[in-house]
């Protein structure tokens, strides 16, 4: 007769670098878990996963997993115990700081997981040096950079209030691949009556949710922007208070106004009557704008962002329920790390999109070692095959992952780390203002360690084991201290579903800005000139995330096949569906197999991000280094492109 299995439950959230922050549900039977589901008393969950998620278990349980440190053993890798590791890496630290200085040491984490518990690896490496870091955002950095200028900080009005808005506009935004969970607060919305938007150079699944759909020429975002300030301005749509909440008024004015609503169409490569419509229908308000990350990964990226802003501010959206200009939510907003002082102590950082180059140029001191963790730079960054250099050039290159990616593959040592239900740790979201506490769900296998468990267990062999003595639950209380008496402490997070007691319901309510004026920082000098193509090159390469996958990490299988590019046929005359090309640019070139969509523009090539350069399939391979005009961001869309034959 069989025993039968032990069966329980367990709320955790994930961590993964997506907006939602999904509080799960998992079930465990026999110390295995069995499902992950959503969690259905959560107020943003509400009982489902996005399709990556739910399918999170073939990757906790996928037999590449990484199970034992590693040590490079001229083109492979041996296990080694956890000692041996960690004493060549604190000997190495002490001796490279000796010889060299911190700074000749660069500690690299990116988005890889959310947790709050990562600024304590952070706290680390800047307690035992200072060391080089890297500044800047590859995800959200010009965007980051435009409001904090324009308003003061960056946040936005809760998730529901978009109940009370009469026009949405999704700014180059498609939640069905980047935040599915926003998509029944607008079903909601679109039932009581609300007008959605979609303006976006790329047709993608969002066009169905909308009521009306532009396609500016990709980068033309800023000019549309003015283009509907202007026709405010012509037609005595502005707020007739904005002077009294908004700086430089009439020098945006003038800017707006410098071209004729036909003029701004023309460069944004629309008709002047979708602008028209567009400006009609923003000036039905109350209004708000959700704005993707996209836009903002061009040259001009920050100064778009900026137009946008400047279009909410003047029309009166900013301040009442139902507007906005919604770009990221404060995740960090209720916690307390003042312990973690960051680039402000740094003795050299390192824009992130300039990762490679950076490491290979830097000297006085040169970096000799590099520390990554929750990233495959390799992968996510511009010039993969740079970056590759920079990580197999240092004397000593430590990764921290759970699995052999590509960024791994170029390390002396690799750490194995504890997946997202293995994690104990903390979370705030950038697409909402709950918060969460994240469980264990199982124990890790034996000698996989934490990010928190690998520093611990550092900090004593270089001299910290002091200020790395708490335990977990230590430094939770101490980050959720500032809502210890407002609702939002440990043990309120333990008992249900908590918002930010930081969060506003709706932003700058009062009128009243963190600028140094107490007013938004209207712009009055933006560059709208177009991303550009060459005649060689007609295309532009576009690389979007998918809702197949997170980032990189693609399941085993998935990337088997040449990666996909989707253009319009018009574009890729002489050949067909299916095909098997090369797409080149200046940089580089990658083998793809072409998918034709009449649906998409003639100037643009799609293909999912996160592809791996192993498999041949990365399209940041293509991609030059380079920052934007604020915010150290990633110009990831402005690479022009080609499609060859194979030969």
């Amino acid at each position: 007769m069989n025993t039968p299995a032990t069966q329980r439950t367990v709320k955790t959230a994930c961590n993964r670098d997506c907006g939602d922050a999904c509080s799960i549900v998992a079930t465990v039977e026999d110390n295995r878990i069995t499902k992950i589901a959503g969690d259905p008393d959560h107020p943003i969950t509400k009982g489902f996963l996005c399709h990556r998620t739910s399918r999170f278990l073939e990757r906790q349980y996928s037999p590449d997993r990484l199970t034992t440190p590693l040590v490079r053993n001229g083109e492979t890798f041996e296990p080694a115990s956890w000692e041996t590791v960690l004493n060549r890496i604190s000997e190495s630290m002490l001796r490279f700081r000796e010889e060299s200085g911190p700074a000749s040491i660069m500690h690299y984490r990116c988005g890889g997981s959310m947790g709050m518990m990562k600024l304590v690896t952070d706290y680390f490496f800047e307690k035992f040096g200072p060391v080089t870091t890297k500044t800047g955002d590859v995800c959200t950095g010009a965007g980051d950079s435009a409001q904090q200028l324009d308003f003061g900080t960056v946040d936005s009005h809760d998730i529901f209030d978009l109940l009370n808005s009469k026009t949405i506009i999704l700014w180059g935004k498609n939640p069905y691949a980047s935040q599915v969970h926003l998509l029944p607060v607008l079903r909601d919305a679109k039932k009581k009556g609300a007008r959605l938007i979609l303006i976006d150079p790329v047709h993608h699944q969002t066009v169905q949710l909308c009521d009306q759909f532009v396609q500016p020429r990709p980068g033309g975002d800023a000019a549309l922007a003015l283009g509907i300030a202007c026709w405010l301005f012509e037609n005595g749509k502005v707020d007739p208070s904005a002077e009294s909440y908004c700086d430089n008024v009439d020098e945006f004015e003038s800017l707006a106004c410098s071209r004729t609503i036909e003029q701004w169409a023309d460069v944004a490569d629309m008709s002047p009557s979708q602008l028209t419509q567009l400006a009609e229908a923003y000036s039905d308000g109350p209004a708000a704008i959700i704005a993707g990350w996209g836009m903002q990964r061009r040259a001009n990226g920050a100064a778009t962002v900026r137009a946008i802003d400047a279009l909410a501010a003047v029309s009166g959206n900013l301040g009442v329920p139902g507007g906005g200009v919604s770009y990221c939510f404060a995740r960090k907003g209720a916690f307390d790390y003042s312990f973690l002082q960051g680039e402000a102590v740094s003795p050299r950082t390192i824009p992130e999109p300039m990762f490679g180059p950076g490491i290979l140029s830097a000297n006085d001191p040169p970096i000799r070692m590099v520390w990554v963790t929750a990233g495959n730079p390799v992968v996510m960054l511009p010039e993969s095959e740079t970056v590759k250099q920079a990580l197999k050039t240092r004397d000593l290159t430590v990764v921290v992952d759970s699995f052999m990616t590509d960024t791994a593959q170029c390390a002396d040592i690799v750490l194995p780390t504890t997946t997202m239900l293995e994690e104990d740790d903390l979370l705030g979201a950038y697409g909402h203002h709950w918060l969460a506490e994240m469980r264990p769900v199982v124990a890790a296998p034996k000698l996989v360690r934490s990010d928190y468990e690998i520093v611990q267990a550092l900090a004593p062999l270089v001299g910290m084991d002091a200020e790395f003595s708490d335990d977990v639950e230590a430094w939770k209380r101490r980050m959720l201290s500032p809502g210890q008496n407002k609702g939002a402490s440990l043990d309120d997070l333990r008992k249900g579903p908590v918002r930010s007691p930081a969060g506003p319901s709706v932003m700058f309510a009062d009128r009243k800005f963190p600028t140094k004026s107490g007013r938004v920082h209207l712009t009055s000098d933006v560059d709208t000139t177009p991303s550009s193509v060459t005649p060689d090159r007609p295309l532009l390469l576009t690389s979007l995330a998918t809702s197949a996958v997170q980032g990189s990490q693609w399941l085993d299988g998935a990337q088997d096949d040449h990666l996909p590019a989707t253009v319009h046929p018009d574009s890729a005359a002489g050949f067909n569906s299916d095909d098997v090309v090369k797409l080149e640019s200046e940089h580089g070139d990658i083998t793809v197999r072409l998918k034709l969509e009449a649906t998409q523009r003639r100037d643009i090539v799609l293909v999912p991000k996160g592809g791996w350069l192993n498999k041949g399939r990365c399209a940041n391979a293509l991609i030059k280094a380079q920052t934007t005009d604020a915010g150290d961001c990633a110009v990831y869309y402005d690479t022009p492109v080609r499609i060859l034959p194979l030969r």
